[in-house]
């Protein structure tokens, strides 16, 4: 062979080796992946995402943002879980390969398609943001299975990603099915329609057994709720709102099905065992139906919405709230006070009484002019709202029935006055009554409703019946050091004791026995320092009835101004503490005296024994 062919060769093998040199470099210059397998991809910029799960059967899955949200629009119309949605695309959006396999080291391999299961993939989506609509199949999974092979349309190479994509992909439809049931931030609602058919069968175990329909409205101003169908009636606000708390938080168990000509009559949804329907004014929003259990899950039952076809199963435990009788959707209280009180009148047979408001927050008492005690009252208000009815005894009651209950004329009535003008000021009388077919509890009537409730004696007995108990339950205004000396009378036994300084008493002339200062001086200056526990009566034709006699003991204080303070113990009250009177306003009040300082009194003063 010449010298002249030799080079020619050589220089066509040179430039052989310079064209398969440069067009590997080029193909792996062209092959060599992103940091990120999606670089363009924006999640928030994403509007839809069509989805093939792998299987013959199943159907092709497609989410599209619309107004900030995400909805199914295939295979079905329903509203999509945004948080799925959005964990995927956030997912993508940050994916970083581990290895990436360009197309050299796929030619290595001659059923590559195979090999890396992109003949048969996984799953297949496709997301659309604008002109970049990447193109994705998933093929087979790495060994030991927590990588995935991942291929882009149009690049000829394949990634190898973490395979926690799979599971974020749905299988099908129901996984990113929204299973909110209702969702309540997409309308305002001031009207609620309850019907409860549920039977108790316990072949077919459901909501428990009751019959109840009512109709429930929300009032604009103070949103309360209030029972306006078959009674006009206050509404339990508490029990409402605990009810659609928990309705809030129900959520789909399962999809049974989506066929709109589904036999809901053995899902026990027609006719429904409970319906819940939702309206603003006349415009009617939303209706749940409820049925039955499953045969299998007694703590799931059969739901549907009306606006959507088939059925669906949620907790039943979130729905019990609404399973009761119409009467526990009343409210449980005789009355609720949105404003401040200005003024309370007893009416008390012929006897009228009255507490008012003062402009500094205090209260004056009538007749008499005298102050009221700033705890008392406080207390009283309390008392009253939290006055439970203890049965709803007549929804209609007629004028010709108010003496059977007692209450024509009543035992007594209290007149509530609250703050406002002339036009917006209100007035609430409450009628009390003691009815011959009732013995453990007291009969009430509210004069602006047309029902009769029964509250228990001893609720009422903590009311008072006339301003005079609500008085400054404060005794003497005067401490141990203004006391000059102190005279205990029993009958006709008497002993003088003298207050010489602190700590240091004596007896006077005449007296006799054993002091003992200290205990002198605190039981002295806890009597001074005590409050009336509650006031039960007044006047002198009362004092007997409470042992409080001519024999009873007596305590008098002298004081060093002149004037003196006089206290009588006498017998027990039946909770415990120890009738007692002082002299206010000219005349006896009786009053329940602690029990303890009567004890040290007999502990530490003479003619205990005689007591």
């Amino acid at each position: 062979m010449s010298i002249r062919k030799t080079l020619v060769w050589l220089m066509v093998a040179g430039a052989l080796f310079a064209f398969i040199y440069f067009l590997e470099r080029n193909l792996k210059s062209a092959s060599k992946p992103p940091n990120k397998v999606f670089p363009e991809l924006r999640a928030d910029a994403v509007t839809s995402i069509l989805i093939r799960p792998s299987g013959p059967v199943q159907l092709q899955i497609r989410v599209d943002r619309t107004n900030g949200a995400w909805q199914l629009t295939q295979p079905l119309s329903y509203a999509a879980q945004t948080e799925k949605v959005t964990n995927l695309l956030a997912f993508l959006q940050n994916l970083r390969p581990a290895p990436y396999l360009n197309v050299t080291e796929l030619r290595h391999h001659s059923n590559a398609d195979e090999e890396f299961g992109f003949a048969a993939p996984l799953a297949t989506f496709v997301i659309q943001q604008g002109d970049y609509c990447p193109r994705v199949r998933l093929g087979a999974l790495t060994n030991p299975g927590d990588q995935v092979y991942l291929q882009i349309e149009g690049d000829l190479g394949a990634y190898v990603v973490d395979s926690e994509l799979l599971k974020l992909l749905p299988q099908s439809a129901d996984d990113w099915r929204d299973t909110s049931l209702i969702n309540f931030s997409t309308f305002a609602f001031d009207r609620i329609g309850v019907t409860n058919n549920a039977k108790g069968d316990p072949a077919r175990p459901g909501l428990p057994a009751s019959s109840s329909a009512f109709v429930l409205q929300r009032d604009p101003t103070n949103r309360l709720w209030r029972m306006v169908w078959p009674l006009d009636a206050r509404a339990n606000n508490t029990r409402v709102e605990d009810a659609l708390s928990k309705l809030r938080k129900l959520k789909v168990r399962k999809f049974v099905s989506d066929d709109p000509k589904l036999d809901f009559e053995p899902l026990d949804l027609a006719p429904a065992q409970l319906e819940l329907g939702f309206s603003n004014g006349t415009n009617n929003l939303e209706l749940l139906q409820f049925g039955r259990c499953p045969s299998n899950n007694v703590s799931a039952i059969f739901a549907h919405r009306a606006a959507q076809s088939g059925a669906i199963t949620v907790d039943k435990d979130l729905l019990l709230p609404w399973c009761s009788i119409l009467n526990d959707f009343r409210d449980p209280h005789l009355l609720e006070l949105t404003s401040a009180v200005e003024s309370v009148e007893f009416v008390n047979g012929t006897n009228n009484s009255s507490a008012q408001r003062q402009t500094d927050g205090s209260w004056r008492l009538l007749p008499g002019d005298s102050v009221a005690d700033s705890n008392l009252v406080p207390q009283f208000f309390s008392a009253l709202t939290n006055l439970e009815i203890l049965r709803f005894v007549n929804d209609v009651v007629n004028a010709a029935d108010l003496p059977d209950y007692g209450l024509s004329p009543p035992l007594y009535r209290m007149r509530i006055k609250t703050a406002g003008t002339t036009t917006n000021a209100s007035l609430v009388e409450l009628d009390f009554g003691r009815g011959t077919n009732l013995q453990d509890a007291i009969y009430v009537k509210r004069t602006d409703e047309s029902f009769v409730y029964a509250i228990s004696t001893n609720d009422f007995a903590r009311l008072p019946v006339a301003s005079w108990q609500l008085r400054d339950r404060s005794l003497c205004h005067f401490d141990v050091s203004d006391v000059a000396g102190l005279t205990l009378v029993h009958g006709s036994r008497i002993c003088r004791m003298i207050h010489k300084g602190p700590v240091s008493w004596t007896f006077a002339p005449g007296s006799q026995g054993i002091i003992n200062d200290g205990a002198v001086e605190e039981t002295v200056r806890g009597v001074l320092q005590t409050s009336a526990i509650c006031w039960v009566d007044r006047g002198e034709s009362a004092l007997a009835g409470f042992g409080l006699g001519s024999d009873a003991a007596r305590l008098i204080f002298d004081l060093k101004d002149g004037s003196k303070f006089e206290l009588k113990l006498g017998g027990s009250a039946p909770s415990g503490n120890i009738y007692a009177a002082v002299a206010l306003d000219g005349q006896p009040w009786i009053m329940e005296f602690p029990w303890a300082l009567v004890r040290d009194l007999d502990s530490y003063f003479p003619l205990s024994a005689a007591r």
